[in-house]
This record gives structure tokens, C-alpha cells and sequence, in this order.
């Protein structure tokens, strides 16, 4: 799958748990409280599936979690493992 198409995926399931949210510009998902801790359970339990990768407590940091293209890369690294 290529990274574009994974951002993709991703930006749909970010829309789905927050449609008011414009995900292509915030850059502080976690920080600012866009996504709170039931909405980060939630998208990793999808990302996981969606993807058959398993987001482990490694990667679980804000940092991953902060934008869209932190959520991309970190999906698309884990793909390549």
C-alpha cells in the first residue's frame, strides 16, 4: 500500500470519530485535546485492524498521534516491519 493511500485510510477514520475536525491542518491532535483517550483507543484498535499492524505501547506516544502525517508514517513504517 502506498503512503498516500494510507493517509487516506487514516484521514477517514480520523472523520469518522471527529467530522467537525479539519485533520489536514491540525498538528496537535493530542496536545490540544482534539483527541481525547477513549478517541485514541478507538482509532488504534481501527488503525490495527484496518491496516493488520499492532500499534504497540512503543508507539503510543503523542508524538504519533499528533497529526495526520505523524499517524501516516508511523502506519506506514509498521507495514514495513
Amino acid at each position: 500500500m502506498e503512503k498516500d493511500e494510507i493517509r487516506e485510510e487514516i484521514l477517514k477514520l480520523l472523520q469518522e470519530l471527529h467530522e467537525d475536525v479539519d485533520f489536514e491542518l491540525e498538528d496537535a491532535l493530542v496536545d490540544d485535546k482534539v483527541l481525547d483517550s477513549f478517541d485514541l483507543v478507538t482509532l488504534v484498535t481501527e488503525l490495527n485492524e484496518t491496516f493488520d499492524v499492532e500499534v504497540t505501547a512503543r508507539e503510543f506516544i503523542a508524538e504519533n498521534f499528533n497529526s495526520l502525517d505523524t499517524l501516516t508514517d508511523m502506519i506506514y513504517n509498521l507495514m514495513e516491519e
